[in-house]
């Protein structure tokens, strides 16, 4: 005969009936969660004794050959075959609802405790390593596995914390719940509709010490309503330490009154950690609120809800008819339109889109004090979702010359380009007269801002970091160019679209204006748009536009990362009309190093400083054919390699008939005089003008 002691072969997807493993009289537990085992629950198992620990959950079993009693060392969580998607189990059908139910509130592992006006309810009994338990009506749980270390102790799946917590509402962190393999809450006799789901964590057993304890990680996956939120969640790495409060909310919803968290663990972080039973999920609270503005209309009856139904009928008759036709009169007066909704179901976007309820959620019903900038597109601001990530929101103004083409253009070009030097787009929001991007948060906003914003935005960046922001937009140019799917034109590379994160890396964004690179069409007869000052002239003046538009865009950007200074704001004195002209005319007396901003001081490299201001005076050549690809100039920033274009520089730019400057010196001071008169009604740290005309130039 064989002895066993254990047998644990979850998660396998094993298919079929189980054996008759009677004979096998050692074995005191088996755990097979989460398979697709069929068939019957045989009486070998039913007649176990509460020495012998199953747990059949999440499989697809017989739900007729269950046992008449539920033994407390049997798991038939979610075990059926049943097409009833609230079926939890039969040892639940003694115990119907009552009612249905808003809220949920759970204490895990602990007492009652209140919050506010809020009552989490009491998690305080033992789970066990295979158990399906429910304390109240509105909510139980279930739990599988044991801790191979340690003998079996019902109380080892709670833990109780003696440190003091570090957040807010400290009473709901004092215990939690462990569990060693997976452990679900479920919240059952919920009205139907849309729930924000929060999960109260905090690291209360391993510790940040020189102990055992310290050195694994807990690692474990949540699931909401069966969907994977979190994978390879680590408590301590996401809250900074140990003895810390976080809490994570996610949206779901509730179609047949039960509301399902699953917490599994996947055998990862433990590798280091001989610390006893500490490497399960950990939970320390939980709460289902039901969101009221998506309630089903039978979540709150009104006591004479039946003497009401001719009226209710009555109004929403009325209601729909005067809904109706104003629709239909929007449409005969739109049926020509495109949508802006429409021409986002007709991309095939790699975000998500938002409801302008999530974002107003964010932002504080996009407060002032959430404001963060403004661009030619609209405002900017600053918000948190509900999950905790922080997002910024570019919203259109009303007023905005962008519109409808341009918004969509931006989702579709950013979505299907990934770089680490590009900002990333979480996804976009149109509804009614809406039209917001959500995307990352950078922490140092746009460049321009840090080099010659108001004096109390700038930053001081050192000469190593310049170098590092000027490579950074160089490489993600050259990823638009050259190495992605799509080879896209930015068009408006400035200054006030680079974005710094926390760290100061560079990131492109405002992709409204870009367009894809073709070869055989360079010439643009109808509209010409960008930024007056970061333009190339064959591009502002006669509509020819190829990749090597963004190589001079470029090249204006970064002679401002070495003077630290606007190009179209910077006149040394009257002689010249922008820091372009300057640099043009200190490169012809040899002087270029009086470019360099004062601010850096000794902290500079001149060799570097040097080689990045004549790439840039490379970039402008007045010849698109001259000017270099964005991979060579990486090439050149980073690996120090020479061109032979370097040694005919100065004998091109001191010929103005060959550099044609006349022409786009004259279309400064015009825009110069316009730009103006503008800004005295503008805020002071508008750095540049957006520019869009209509030429009927021929090729």
């Amino acid at each position: 005969m064989v002895f066993l002691c254990c047998r644990d072969l979850s998660f396998n997807r094993l298919e079929g009936q189980i054996p008759n493993l009677e004979g096998l009289v050692n074995l005191e537990f088996l755990y097979l969660t989460s398979n697709r085992l069929t068939g019957p629950i045989h009486n070998w198992i039913k007649s176990r004794n509460s020495k012998y620990v199953t747990d059949l959950s999440y499989n697809n079993l017989n739900e007729s050959s269950e046992p008449a009693n539920c033994p407390e060392t049997l798991n038939l969580f979610k075990s059926y075959n049943s097409t009833n998607k609230s079926e939890l189990g039969k040892c639940l059908s003694s115990n119907p609802c009552s009612k249905n139910w808003h809220s949920v509130h759970i204490n895990c592992g602990g007492e009652n405790v209140t919050i506010g006006n809020t009552t989490y309810e009491e998690d305080k009994y033992s789970a066990g390593a295979a158990k399906f338990f429910y304390w109240k009506e509105s909510w139980g749980a279930s739990n599988t596995g044991d801790f191979s270390d340690r003998s079996i102790a019902l109380n080892n799946y709670k833990v109780t914390n003696v440190s003091a917590i570090k957040g807010d509402d400290p009473e709901l962190y004092t215990t939690a719940r462990l569990s060693a393999l997976s452990l679900t809450y479920y919240g059952r006799c919920l009205a139907k509709g849309n729930y924000i789901v929060t999960l109260h964590f905090a690291e209360i057993v391993i510790r940040d010490n020189r102990s055992f304890q310290s050195l694994g990680k807990r690692m474990f996956d949540v699931y909401i309503q069966g969907e994977r939120k979190l994978k390879d969640f680590d408590i301590r790495t996401a809250a900074e330490g140990v003895d810390k409060a976080l809490t994570r909310k996610f949206n779901a919803i509730v179609e047949d009154g039960v509301l399902e968290v699953r917490f599994q663990y996947t055998g990862k972080g433990r590798t280091a950690l001989p610390s006893r039973g500490s490497y399960g999920p950990l939970i320390s609270a939980i709460s289902f609120e039901a969101n009221d503005a998506n309630y089903d209309i039978d979540f709150k009856p009104s006591a004479n809800h039946k003497k009401m139904v001719p009226i209710i009928a009555g109004a929403v008759a009325s209601t729909l008819i005067l809904i109706f036709t104003i629709l239909f009169v929007a449409w005969r007066r739109n049926r020509k339109q495109i949508s802006k909704a429409e021409e986002l179901r007709g991309l095939d976007l790699l975000t998500s889109v938002f409801t302008i309820r999530q974002i107003k959620a964010a932002t504080n019903n996009f407060d002032a004090a959430n404001k963060i900038g403004e661009g030619g597109f609209g405002s900017v601001y600053k918000g948190t979702l509900s999950d905790g990530t922080v997002i910024a929101v570019k919203q259109l103004s009303s007023k905005s010359k962008q519109g409808n083409r341009e918004f969509v253009n931006e989702i579709g070009m950013i979505s299907g380009l990934q770089h680490p030097n590009l900002v990333k787009l979480y996804g976009c929001c149109a509804e009614g007269n809406q039209l917001l991007l959500v995307y990352e948060y950078l922490e140092n906003n746009s460049l321009a801002r840090a080099l010659f914003g108001p004096k109390e935005h700038q930053l001081k960046i050192d000469w190593p970091t310049r170098q590092k922001i000027c490579i950074g937009i160089a490489k993600s140019l050259a990823f638009l160019h050259e190495e992605s799917s799509l080879k896209v034109v930015h068009r408006d590379i400035k200054a006030t679209n680079v974005l710094l994160d926390k760290k100061l890396n560079p990131k492109i964004s405002d992709f409204g204006l870009a367009k894809l690179d073709d070869e055989e069409n360079t010439h643009i007869s109808t509209r010409v748009a960008g930024t007056i000052g970061y333009m190339a002239p064959e591009y502002a003046l006669w509509g020819l536009l190829t990749y090597k538009a963004d190589v001079y865009s470029f090249g204006v950007v970064a002679l401002e990362i070495v003077a630290g200074k606007n190009n179209m704001t910077y006149r040394p004195n009257e002689k010249f009309v922008c820091l372009l002209d300057w640099a043009l005319d200190l490169q012809r007396k040899g002087k270029l190093m009086e470019l360099v901003d004062e601010r850096l001081g000794s902290d500079l490299n001149k060799d570097e400083a040097l080689r990045m201001i004549n790439v840039a005076l490379l970039c402008i050549d007045p010849s698109p054919a001259v000017r270099p690809t964005m991979s060579a100039v990486v090439r050149i920033l980073e690996d120090h390699i020479d061109l032979p274009e370097f040694n005919n520089l100065e004998s091109r730019f001191c010929d103005d008939d060959v550099f044609k400057f006349q022409g786009l010196r004259d279309k400064y001071k015009e825009m110069l005089l316009l730009s103006q008169s503008q800004t005295l009604t503008q805020s002071s740290n508008t750095t540049g003008r957006n520019f869009s005309s209509t030429t009927s130039t021929s090729a």
